[in-house]
Formats: C-alpha cells, sequence, structure tokens
C-alpha cells in the first residue's frame, strides 16, 4: 500500500513553482480582482444591495412609529366616547389617514430620489403637517396634564419617523450619486487602451556607384509621373456616450455663459435639455460661484493710427 504525497504547486510541466513564480501569480490575481471591483457595473450592483437594505430598516421602522402613535391618536379622538360607539369606531380611521397620506409621499420620494429629481415644496409641506398632526394629536393628553414622562415617551416615536422620512430621500440620493462617480472613468482601473503606433524603421542609404569617366551613362526615358491616388477615410462612427456627470453639465454651461446672462437653474436646463432639476440647480451655483470668483479681465485698447503715425514720423 504506498502513501501519495501531496505536491505543491506546479505548473503545466509539473514542475514546482518557485516562490517569485507563487508571488507573481498571487499579484496577477490580485490585479484582476481589483479591477473587477472596481468596475462600475460592481459598484452599481454592490449600491443597490445596500439601497434595497436601508429602504426594508427605514420603512419598518416607520411602520412600527405609525402602528405606535395610533392608540393616542383614537384616544384623543374619541375624547371619551363610549366604547364601541360610532364616534369611537371612527376615531380609528384618524390616524391611518394622515399616516397613509404621508407613506404615500414617502413613497414617491423612494422613485424620484433615485434619478435625482426633487419633489417640490408641496411634498416637505404635506409632511411637515402629517408630523406636527400626529406630533399634536399624540401627546396633547401628556401636555395637558404636565406628565413629562408622557410626554418624553410619546414624543420618541413621531419624531423619529419625521426624522426618518427627511433622511431617507439624503441617503438615496447620495447612493445615486455614488453610482454615477463610479461610472467615470477615474474609477474604473482600466488602463489606456490607445496604442502608440510603432516607429517607422530606417532603411539605411545604399550610396550610388559613381560612373566612370569613359562609360557612357543611358538616359532613361522619362515617363509620366503617376497621379497621387487619392484615398477615402471612412468617417468614424460617434462614440457613444455615457452618463453625463455634473462636471460635464458644468462645462457646457459655462461655455453657454456670457456676460449680461442671468444664471438661473431654468436658464442652466434650456443649455442642457436633459439635466433634472435637482441637478440644474447644483450647476447654476456652482457657476455662479466661479463668475462671482473670476477675476475680471480689462481689454487692453489698441493704439490708434494717429498716434502710429506720429511716431513714424519722430523715427
Amino acid at each position: 500500500m504506498s502513501i501519495e504525497t501531496v505536491a505543491g504547486p506546479q505548473d503545466a510541466q509539473h514542475v514546482p513553482l518557485s516562490e517569485a513564480d507563487k508571488l507573481r501569480q498571487d499579484a496577477e490575481s490580485a490585479a484582476q480582482v481589483r479591477r473587477l471591483a472596481n468596475h462600475p457595473d460592481v459598484i452599481a450592483l454592490r449600491v443597490e444591495k445596500v439601497r434595497t437594505q436601508i429602504d426594508v430598516l427605514l420603512w419598518v421602522g416607520i411602520f412600527l412609529g405609525l402602528a405606535f402613535t395610533m392608540v393616542n391618536v383614537q384616544a384623543f379622538a374619541a375624547s371619551g366616547a363610549a366604547v364601541w360607539s360610532l364616534a369611537w369606531l371612527s376615531a380609528w380611521l384618524l390616524d391611518p389617514m394622515v399616516s397613509l397620506v404621508l407613506v404615500a409621499v414617502l413613497r414617491a420620494e423612494q422613485i424620484t430620489a433615485r434619478y435625482q429629481v426633487q419633489t417640490g415644496r408641496w411634498a416637505h409641506r404635506t409632511k411637515w403637517f402629517a408630523f406636527l398632526a400626529t406630533y399634536v394629536m399624540n401627546t396633547w393628553k401628556s401636555w395637558t396634564h404636565f406628565d413629562v414622562a408622557g410626554v418624553a415617551l410619546h414624543s420618541v416615536p413621531p419624531v423619529l419617523v419625521f426624522l426618518a422620512a427627511e433622511t431617507a430621500p439624503v441617503l438615496r440620493d447620495k447612493l445615486t450619486e455614488a453610482v454615477m462617480k463610479a461610472a467615470g472613468h477615474a474609477f474604473t482601473g482600466e488602463a489606456n487602451t490607445q496604442e502608440t503606433a510603432p516607429a517607422a524603421e530606417v532603411t539605411p542609404a545604399v550610396p550610388a556607384e559613381t560612373p566612370d569617366a569613359d562609360e557612357t551613362v543611358p538616359t532613361p526615358a522619362l515617363s509620366p509621373a503617376p497621379a497621387p491616388r487619392r484615398t477615402t477615410r471612412k468617417a468614424k462612427a460617434p462614440a457613444k456616450q455615457g452618463r453625463k456627470l455634473r462636471a460635464d453639465y458644468l462645462a457646457e454651461a459655462r461655455a453657454a455663459w456670457a456676460p449680461g446672462i442671468e444664471i438661473t437653474p431654468a436658464w442652466v436646463r434650456e443649455v442642457c435639455p436633459e439635466v433634472s432639476r435637482g441637478t440644474s440647480k447644483n450647476v447654476a451655483d456652482d457657476l455662479i460661484a466661479e463668475t462671482r470668483t473670476a477675476p475680471t479681465v480689462l481689454p487692453v485698447p489698441a493704439p490708434t493710427t494717429t498716434a502710429r503715425t506720429d511716431s513714424e514720423e519722430a523715427a
């Protein structure tokens, strides 16, 4: 019965690899992993997984907070009505009514934040009104009885729901911005694909033989030079444009701007039709800051014809 020994890493010829060969293979594998890990598609997939986890946690926390405030809001709306009476039953509809409107606004912001689109003032006003209404109805009884512990207890869920509602769009916007930055050339980790053309080989000139004086050199018949052949180059297809970044929109707006033009988000959207409302505001702010800090260059007046004539006569 023979015992087989386990050999170490070997190459194709079954020769044990040296320490340098092992390190070289490890370096190549690490470089490939790093290049793939920095690929925009891989980064986008990781960000989407994190986005899903954040959305699930935020929604669970928001629904738990709204469910906790439902009892106090019902007690505030019932205000001592008999149990199972019509007023007591209808009081249970007040908190879900406010909560459903708030959830609808948050759901819309979940989609618009992915594409960095601002929802507008009315969405913020609706959230603020829903929060204030829930907070007042949830803590009214504790405020009237000057119950500090009750105020602190019943203030935590509505305040936490409000903070989550205000923080969620910001987090989603930052995740989208991370994906857009990863799409830039600086984060791809790929080397420059432009290849330099090899230098043309120089053929050494062979010196011509000098004919003897006695020999007669025949004169070759001159033939008409062939017409130069025109080669038509096929036009290259335009490169496919990728996703534009904020710096690209800023460069287009900077090129279109001239003194006297008022820089506004609406003007930026006219210059860059594909820019979103939120990004147009950021581009307008950046361009306004550049125009304010840019030094003013005064034109140097050209010498007049009379002054040039006087100088020539003096010379």
